[in-house]
């Protein structure tokens, strides 16, 4: 396993990020396109990618979120490589890396129909906390948050 920091504009990242969206749009249903507003890639400096034999097979991004704070984005791993540790390093990277830069927590917000992710950043030390931001009210939605 290869850990890489990148940024938007690799293209392993935005191909992953396709899997991703077709993924979520399935488990979102109807409420995809309300998600998909927030999760625009253009812009993400902070990007990592794994590999596997060469292969890209999961990835993640944070964005600043406050002064103190970043917010983990676009996680996500190839099916056919998922429990085999790839998303725990991944997330573990990007933690490594937005404390390098300062930041003393992260905050995310995952859906109650990705029940991977939701033991994912558990088993990671994360804990739900209210929802925040465009997420207030919404179902679908629970938030998380850890200290780094």
């Amino acid at each position: 396993m290869i850990i890489k920091r990148t940024d938007s504009s690799n293209t392993d990242f935005q191909n992953l990020v396709k899997l991703l969206d077709a993924d979520l749009a399935v488990r979102d249903g109807e409420e995809h396109e309300f998600y998909h507003q927030f999760n625009a890639i253009d812009m993400l400096k902070n990007c990592v990618i794994a590999y596997s034999e060469d292969r890209a097979v999961g990835c993640g991004a944070y964005k600043p979120f406050s002064e103190d704070a970043v917010e983990i984005k676009r996680m996500y791993t190839d099916e056919a490589m998922r429990g085999k540790g790839f998303a725990s390093k991944i997330l573990n990277e990007l933690e490594v890396w937005a404390k390098e830069e300062g930041f003393s927590k992260c905050v995310l917000e995952t859906g109650i129909k990705q029940p991977e992710a939701i033991a994912l950043y558990e088993k990671n030390g994360y804990y739900r906390i209210p929802n925040y931001g465009q997420y207030i009210g919404i179902d679908n939605s629970v938030c998380y948050e850890k200290l780094l």
